[in-house]
């Protein structure tokens, strides 16, 4: 029996190729993921697409091998988005899995799987189910037929699906550069953006899953740094940054300077809340207090969840929510199947700034309030006894705890903090916010003291 506990993670299947996972292995968790949609749902149809990373192709087809036999039918979608794979999913409600490793290194590659209806599959909904499956890769019951495999092109009505949802064509015009870092937007954009009034100027489009030019991970400041150098050299209205797997979207205004993923929360909120079709807005907890304040203001109903797309998803289906964003960047849509999207998040920054006369730095100063850190990463050997002597430090000032995810600390002046362990890393995340920049940085200095801490002492 194989041991698929480092590779098969909370939400996703994550690692080096060949190294940590081959062609074999996805054989066998496509015969997994084929046996458990059966079981789950009665499902005899599974759809897949795939990143433009080398490994990309053997694997998605591997996979599929390993579904036919137990079988059931594969519908290839082919190349796309990871957001392509969740529309195909979606509308032709059929469960899924996409193979990309979104913005790691070119040496790895992984699987985003997800039910019929785009519907999540993680570590609490099936995803160790079937991973214990893969290890065993045995199963009692024989299949009568051999599945068949056939192609279906969807990009169309993927860009036709987000075009409906909003409408470009009557925007002013703009000019609007845009990084694929190589990755997958370099396919989808072109599509989705076609004959508006945009003028679109392309960055790093050619598909390579080597990325030559820089990591396709925008979360990064290092790789918006071109992006950022083109919006000025192009005196263009905004700039749009995806990651490899183009499900996530990073936006940048027009001095330069990067737009922050919890104001976009807020702008996109405010516009879904504006159709009058549901007043439930999901957030993490390591968004800016501004979502919740700003969500109330235009009468909608924040709700405050962990980290996480499957507990945004829950989240979303159990209070009917239009909306849910992270401070990672991830966006997530009612009418997308609850599904996350960059690109259909990047279609309203570009709805609201054209429907508008104001330059994006203005337009967005309304939803940044606070002055936030960012996510800090720290080493450290105990996270857990790090994360106690922080509370011990600041149980005397009058703060107020909840561990809802890590802990998060709030200050009587309205500053407060988050510290959580890593799922698979030795390290821990802190992620900061008070009302002006002086507080934020002797906050955030403050509590970097206690938690690096036994790294000085060395």
């Amino acid at each position: 029996m194989a041991d698929l506990s480092a590779l098969i993670k909370a939400y996703d299947v994550r690692g080096v190729v060949p190294d940590e996972w081959d062609e074999s292995t996805a054989r066998a968790i496509g015969a997994a993921f084929a046996e458990f949609v059966l079981a789950d749902s009665g499902a005899t149809t599974v759809v897949t697409a795939h990143d433009m990373r080398e490994s990309s192709i053997p694997l998605s087809r591997a996979f599929a091998e390993g579904v036919i036999a137990r079988g059931l039918d594969v519908v290839e979608a082919g190349l796309g988005s990871t957001d392509l794979l969740y529309f195909a999913a979606g509308s032709l409600d059929l469960p899924g899995a996409m193979f990309t490793a979104s913005h790691n290194p070119a040496r790895y590659n992984g699987i985003k799987m997800c039910r019929a209806g785009a519907a999540p599959i993680g570590q609490d909904s099936g995803l160790v189910t079937i991973r214990e499956w893969a290890e065993r890769d045995a199963y009692e019951r024989v299949p009568t037929r051999i599945g068949s495999v056939s192609s279906q092109d969807v990009l169309a009505g993927y860009a036709a699906h987000l075009r409906s949802l909003v409408d470009l064509s009557s925007i002013r015009p703009l000019k609007v550069v845009v990084d694929a870092g190589n990755g997958m937007g370099g396919h989808t954009v072109p599509v989705v953006l076609a004959d508006l009034p945009l003028d679109v100027v392309p960055l790093y489009f050619e598909l390579d899953g080597s990325f030559p030019n820089h990591e396709a991970n925008p979360l990064d400041p290092a790789n918006l740094v071109d992006l950022q150098a083109a919006v000025l050299e192009h005196g263009a209205d905004i700039g749009l940054a995806f990651d490899g797997d183009a499900d996530r979207v990073f936006v940048v205004d027009e001095r330069g300077e990067p737009v922050s993923p919890s104001a976009i929360t807020a702008l996109v909120a405010v516009r879904e809340l504006a159709k009058g079709r549901g007043t439930t807005i999901i957030h993490n907890l390591i968004t800016s207090r501004a979502v919740p304040e700003i969500v109330r203001e235009h009468g909608g109903q924040p709700v405050r969840t962990r980290v996480g797309h499957s507990f945004i998803k829950a989240e979303m289906a159990r209070t009917d929510a239009v909306f849910g964003g992270e401070h990672s960047a991830h966006y997530y849509f009612r009418d997308f199947w609850r599904a996350d999207t960059g690109m259909l998040a990047a279609m309203h920054v570009l709805a609201a700034l054209g429907e508008q006369s104001r330059p994006l730095s203005d337009l967005t100063s309304a939803y940044e309030r606070y002055a936030a850190s960012g996510e800090i990463n720290s080493t450290v050997a105990d996270a857990s006894a790090r994360v106690a002597e922080v509370r011990e430090v600041f149980q005397a000032e009058g703060a107020t705890f909840d561990e809802l995810d890590g802990l998060t600390v709030e200050l009587p002046d309205g500053a407060w903090f988050n510290l959580r362990a890593s799922n698979t890393e030795p390290l821990l995340r802190l992620n900061v916010e008070a009302p002006d920049l002086a507080r934020m940085t002797e906050l955030r200095d403050r509590v970097l003291s206690t938690v690096r801490a036994e790294q000085e002492q060395r």
